[in-house]
């Protein structure tokens, strides 16, 4: 066999050696968490690539909303002097303008608490942090949520 084709067939060569070929294949390498006998088997879901999916999407419906808000807000209405108790209280008197805060509301919230436990999942190093910096994410988003909602739906212009 000449040079030529050995190198040829040859994969990764460096400087003329080969690294890998036929009769020296590239080493096999394991996977970083490789499953074991004690994995339960109720853990293949697909809720990671759901999360994954909701933050790509709402992502890009949270900067149209976002965006349109500061236009709207800050561009369209007169800029924030003449944001009052009244403006909230006329532009919350639209069920359209109540849906678009509520949605920025949920979308914020919900994105934000899924970005946070990829954080925690990815730096709380015992389960037992883990799971009660979770928990505690988990309670503060839903008394956010649930305020905020209620806080939309119940406001009152005729407060004195």
């Amino acid at each position: 066999m000449s040079s030529e084709t050995s190198s040829a067939a040859a994969i990764g060569d460096v400087e003329g050696v080969s690294l890998y070929d036929v009769d020296h294949p590239a080493p096999v390498i394991e996977p970083p968490r490789k499953r074991t006998g004690k994995t339960p088997k109720g853990s293949r879901t697909n809720f990671e690539m759901y999360a994954w999916l909701f933050m790509r999407l709402s992502g890009i419906l949270l900067t149209v909303l976002v965006i349109g808000h500061l236009l709207i807000q800050l561009v369209l209405d007169g800029g924030v002097s003449k944001i009052g108790f009244a403006f909230v209280a006329g532009r919350w008197a639209s069920p359209f303008w109540q849906a678009w805060d509520l949605t920025m509301l949920w979308l914020a919230m919900l994105h934000g608490a899924n970005g946070l436990r990829t954080v925690i999942n990815d730096y709380a190093e015992r389960d037992n942090t883990r799971f009660w910096l979770k928990m505690l994410l988990y309670t503060a988003t839903v008394f956010t949520v649930l305020l905020g909602t209620l806080v939309i739906f119940t406001f009152d212009p005729n407060i004195r």
